[in-house]
């Protein structure tokens, strides 16, 4: 499943209706009684690293209701989320998901922090227009970040640029990033470069761990690390672990997902346990994003997806 299905499935999981009650009552009284949304953590798995479920993720079990899936995330013991499409709802529908997460103790992931160019070379062309809406959504991207307590937003270069050397190329994305990472640092938010691997997005620019790590340095700021995705970095490179070992200063978050298929750890070829070990090991205190389809459908599914963390989590 590739990021648009997850972001259009997210638009329409996580819409103003799918509030509910409770969350709609919170957000028409402001800030109101936090503790509505509250309830107790009785049987929840306590979970050795911070994964992050998604919007739509346990619908079946929690309910439409975007409030009422971020607690029953947070029942099972799950101590983060993250959302692709968080700086495109509602801002009150921003602010009543905030309130949640603080009153559970969640800490927010990362959401998309600009308009991604799928079939365009974006940032590596160069072009002055492409780069002003870059940092402009960078900039409105700072202002959701703060309402809804988020340090780290993904960004994804766009295409490859066929008519320029990749040298020329990756000297206009590194330029872009440090005008990006000026506007991020007073802040404290953190942009996330995500390689992405070439079957499900072909002729990006960015797409392999090294390369994503040579940015990093070239840009060289607290406000541009990695986000390196298990499962798209399996397809582009493999050999998992010597690669996290040796971009692991520059990492700043993980992404999830099986293979074949983008699922849940223990569908596919992943050695998930292992990978888990060695994240921990290196004392990550970040988030591991859950960014993968359900194997299963439905109920026994969703089941399925909170089973499979608590097997992969069993690594100590």
């Amino acid at each position: 499943m590739d990021r648009r299905k997850f972001i259009q499935k997210g638009a329409l999981t996580g819409s103003f209706l799918g509030l509910g009650s409770i969350g709609v009552n919170a957000m028409v009284n402001g800030i109101g009684d936090v503790s509505a949304f509250a309830k107790a953590k009785n049987g929840a798995h306590s979970f050795n690293l911070n994964y992050a479920p998604h919007v739509g993720m346990f619908k079946e079990l929690a309910g439409e209701n975007v409030i009422d899936q971020l607690n029953f995330m947070a029942d099972q013991g799950f101590t983060a989320f993250e959302d692709n499409e968080m700086r495109n709802r509602p801002i009150v529908e921003q602010e009543a998901m905030a309130l949640v997460m603080k009153e559970r103790e969640m800490t927010m992931g990362v959401f998309v922090a600009h308009k991604i160019h799928w079939t365009t070379p974006h940032l590596a062309s160069g072009k002055q227009e492409w780069r002003e809406e870059f940092l402009d959504d960078i900039k409105k991207s700072v202002t959701v970040a703060k309402r809804v307590n988020a340090k780290w937003m993904t960004v994804v270069p766009g295409h490859v640029d066929m008519r320029q050397d990749m040298a020329y190329q990756t000297a206009n994305v590194v330029e872009t990033l440090k005008q990006a990472a000026a506007i991020l640092e007073p802040h404290g938010i953190v942009m996330v470069l995500e390689p992405l691997n070439f079957r499900n997005h072909p002729g990006l620019f960015l797409s392999k761990s090294p390369q994503a790590y040579q940015i990093c340095k070239a840009v060289d700021s607290p406000s541009c690390k990695i986000l390196f995705d298990i499962y798209h970095q399996q397809i582009q490179e493999g050999n998992l672990i010597p690669n996290i070992e040796q971009c692991w200063d520059e990492i700043a978050y993980f992404q999830i997902g099986d293979n074949p298929g983008r699922n849940e750890p223990t569908s596919g070829e992943i050695n998930y346990k292992n990978v888990f070990k060695y994240i921990h090991s290196r004392d990550f205190k970040g988030v591991l994003g859950m960014e993968h389809g359900n194997s299963i459908k439905g109920k026994e599914g969703e089941q399925r997806v909170i089973d499979a963390y608590v097997e992969s989590d069993l690594f100590l």
